[in-house]
């Protein structure tokens, strides 16, 4: 199996909106909801690197991450 290359989805509480680190050439998300998030990574990931790193016809892993920061009231 090839390399593992990773998507991190993050949490921007000003925009209200999930975007994206990743490795994978091209690759660059935003999203309202985490789940369409997931549907978009899991849908362009493969397809961006078929296109940019030209791999074609084998498995490939892809770690997802997903951070977001909470704030809490401390009494």
């Amino acid at each position: 199996m090839s390399r593992t290359y990773y998507v991190k989805a993050l949490w921007d509480a000003d925009a209200r909106l999930w975007y994206s680190q990743s490795d994978i050439p091209g690759l660059v998300l935003e999203s309202e909801t985490l789940a369409e998030f997931e549907e978009a990574m899991t849908t362009l990931g493969p397809e961006l690197l078929a296109e940019n790193e030209n791999i074609h016809n084998q498995p490939v892993s892809i770690q997802f991450l997903v951070s977001e920061t909470r704030a809490f009231e401390v009494i």
